[in-house]
């Protein structure tokens, strides 16, 4: 599931990742994704941060407290040490750069 508020961008990253997943989902903010991830129940999503209405660190507090064992990479355009720190409490289990979509996918390649 690729949580994303900019759609050139979240068409990047379902490009670079759609050949992994048998599905992909998609939506453009925080609210929108805890209520798909409850419907679709993916393996991954991957969060953007800065959205509309409901942040993406807020949303993996929503995803993670129902759904503990959801796997959230936070995709980011923030390389900053209290964002990573809120997404690690929030839950997230990883913390990816939009400057290293390729390192994404080979982590997901790997952790399938």
């Amino acid at each position: 599931m690729i949580v994303e508020d900019n759609p050139p961008m979240r068409r990047l990253i379902r490009r670079l990742t759609e050949d992994l997943f048998a599905e992909v989902s998609e939506c453009g903010d925080g609210a929108a994704a805890a209520a798909l991830y409850e419907s679709v129940r993916p393996d991954w999503v991957l969060m953007d941060i800065q959205m509309g209405e409901v942040n993406g660190i807020e949303a993996t507090r929503l995803i993670i407290s129902d759904h503990p064992e959801a796997k959230i990479i936070i995709v980011t355009d923030y390389d900053d040490a209290a964002l990573r720190a809120a997404a690690e409490e929030a839950g997230a289990c990883g913390y990816v750069s939009k400057e290293d979509l390729l390192g994404l996918r080979q982590r997901l390649m790997r952790e399938g």
